[in-house]
């Protein structure tokens, strides 16, 4: 089901069918400031396997979350180094992860990586409402595993089917991919480079 969540805010009846499919442990596909992207509730026993098996990425590579701001960043994580707080402040709502330390027993399914959790405020409206209605959201890609990101609503439909019974169309999204970052060693480091420029971050991390 291809539901219009064109507009800021985004219609209210395609965030409730949305917020319904996340708290069944469904996953949905959600536009994003960069591409289309698959999201579930991780808190919900089943859902990231629902997420891995569809997209057909192993759970070795763990999953990121989308959080509505640095509180519920905040909340998933422990002992967050004062740069990544600095990070999240200058490029939030954009397109950086920021991988640092994870809360134990936080209780998301996010992959095998127990120990980190990387975690994003996209600037759009849509996963930004979900993530408010919701809590933190885990995301990928919305794509086969390897393959190259889809770009609008009706192909993530197309390529997914019944599997992602919510779809939710807020035009193209053909963005550059978010630059990932590691907050939790002593400097920083690039896990990923991506819409922000490597080079600028080395400079505002000094």
């Amino acid at each position: 089901m291809i539901l219009s969540a064109a507009g800021d805010p985004p219609p209210p009846t395609a965030l409730l069918q949305a917020v319904r499919a996340l708290a069944q442990g469904l996953p949905v596909g959600i536009p994003t400031d960069t591409v289309y992207g698959l999201a579930v509730d991780p808190f919900r026993p089943g859902a990231t396997d629902r997420i891995f098996a569809v997209k057909r990425r192993p759970r070795d590579v763990s999953l990121p979350l989308l959080v509505s701001g640095v509180e519920q960043a905040l909340s998933v994580s422990t002992a967050v180094p004062g740069l990544a707080l600095e990070l999240m402040e200058r490029y939030w709502p954009g397109p950086l992860t920021i991988v640092i330390p994870a809360r134990q027993g936080m209780g998301a399914d996010l992959g095998e990586d127990e120990l980190t959790v990387g975690v994003r405020r996209p600037d759009h409206p849509v996963p930004q409402a979900l993530c408010a209605a919701s809590g933190p959201l885990a995301t990928t890609s919305a794509n086969r595993h390897g393959d190259p990101p889809l770009t609008t609503a009706g192909e993530v439909a197309g390529v997914f089917g019944a599997s992602v019974p919510v779809v939710l169309d807020a035009g193209i999204c053909a963005g550059s991919a978010s630059t990932v970052v590691d907050c939790t060693g002593q400097s920083l480091k690039l896990l990923r480079e991506g819409r922000i420029p490597w080079a600028e971050l080395m400079a505002f991390a000094g």
